[in-house]
């Protein structure tokens, strides 16, 4: 199965466990974010990308204009690694690293989740690539994929194990909405993938098509 066919049935799996009631208030909280117009604002193809620099899980500083020298750059904006929809994200990406690279492309991930976090990430799921702490939220915010974590769902989290202000290292509550990006060496957009509701990802075999397309 590709990347969209698991993600599907991880998401039948989790619901089927989930009480009605939260099930109910997460469905509203997906509808809501779409309905509120946050993804027509978001930044889109043709347009240029901010430049920005990041931590990486080691501590490491990483420019987005040093990658973008020689290659083209995929983004892909995950919530962190709590959440299974993203780690099983992030592992399809591992799986088709070697193609991207192939391609002549460099692939990073990014999180609001503090360093240490993120490491944890990185090693829960045997990655070798790039995974960068944007805490606070301050280059997600750029890309105009940033929102706030309703009320009503935040005890539903903690429910769950899930502490943002712990994995996040602030109070904000503040996530965002998963994004993959690819982006030419010359800063420019040549596609983007950003769904409000977070069962859904861009899959690999996409990202694969478009880097044939501009090698």
């Amino acid at each position: 199965m590709n990347l969209t066919e698991n993600l599907q049935q991880l998401q039948t799996e989790i619901e089927g466990k989930l009480p009605e009631d939260a099930k109910a208030k997460m469905n509203k909280a997906v509808v809501d974010l779409a309905d509120s117009g946050i993804v027509n604002n978001s930044l889109k193809v043709g347009e240029k990308v901010p430049e920005f620099s990041l931590q990486n899980a080691v501590g490491k500083t990483v420019e987005l204009k040093s990658l973008l020298a020689e290659n083209p750059v995929v983004i892909s904006f995950y919530r962190g690694g709590w959440c299974p929809y993203c780690n099983m994200e992030l592992r399809g990406l591992q799986k088709y690293l070697p193609q991207i690279t192939e391609l002549g492309a460099k692939l990073i991930a990014i999180s609001p989740e503090t360093p240490d976090n993120s490491l944890s990430t990185t090693e829960k799921n045997e990655l070798s690539f790039e995974v960068l702490s944007d805490v606070g939220n301050e280059i997600a915010k750029k890309f105009d994929l940033v929102f706030q974590l309703p009320e009503e769902l935040r005890p539903i989290y903690q429910s769950f194990g899930i502490d943002l202000p712990a994995y996040n290292g602030d109070e904000s509550f503040e996530l965002p909405i998963p994004g993959t990006y690819v982006i030419a060496t010359d800063g420019t957009i040549i596609h983007a993938f950003v769904d409000p509701d977070y069962t859904k990802r861009l899959d690999p075999e996409e990202i694969i098509n478009v880097l044939k397309k501009i090698k």
